[in-house]
């Protein structure tokens, strides 16, 4: 055999194995994840659940205790915000939309001076979200709790709020976390999905 024929018969070989191990590789890969990897940012474990009792924008009583049981999307906003939260908000709508039904999501206020409970009605119903996402509201000492229990900077004249959306799992623990520069849809209804299976007898 000619020695250049022989070269390239080499050469092909290598090219085929590699191509054959990064697929196989890859299919691992999404079996990963489909079997159990968050697609958010995993939070330490042994983070306390933070309870409380505030009122939503409709004066009823919110307690994190009520939700036990499923999953739970923690969001922080304030409603005279003009980009990161009404972004935040569209993609928590869209998470729910494409889960195919809804979990509770709860909004803490992170400007209490100006999140009002009609300013806080006039926001979901812009966002579309009436129904589907009940207000935290509260005085500054009040909300002070929660932002800390979040590690949540809140919205002043100097500093931008911490832009940040939480999952808390059926137990009501931090389990996941998302930058709004890093939430989408899919990424938070695969991880709300997640949650689920891991608290069904089956899961």
């Amino acid at each position: 055999m000619q020695p250049r024929l022989r070269l390239a018969l080499f050469l092909a070989g290598i090219f085929a194995v590699t191509a054959f191990a990064a697929v196989a590789l890859f299919a691992v890969g999404e079996q990963t994840v489909g079997s159990g990897t968050f697609q958010g940012a995993v939070r330490p474990p042994g983070i306390p659940p933070a309870d409380f009792g505030l009122r939503d924008e409709r004066g009823r009583l919110v307690r994190m205790a009520d939700l036990r049981g499923r999953p739970v999307v923690v969001t922080f906003l304030y409603t005279t915000c003009k980009d990161t939260c009404p972004l935040t908000v569209d993609q928590i709508r869209g998470a729910l939309d494409e889960l195919g039904h809804d979990v509770p999501v709860v909004a803490v206020s992170v400007d209490p001076r100006n999140d009002t409970p009609r300013a806080a009605r006039r926001f979901s119903l812009q966002r579309q979200m009436t129904g589907r996402m009940r207000w935290v509201l509260g005085s500054e000492p009040e909300l002070r709790r929660l932002w800390k229990a979040y590690g949540v900077q809140p919205q002043s004249d100097r500093e931008e709020h911490s832009a940040s959306t939480v999952l808390l799992d059926g137990s009501g623990r931090q389990r996941v976390g998302f930058a709004t520069s890093y939430l989408s849809p899919g990424a938070l209804a695969h991880d709300i999905a997640l949650l689920e299976r891991q608290a069904s007898p089956a899961g």
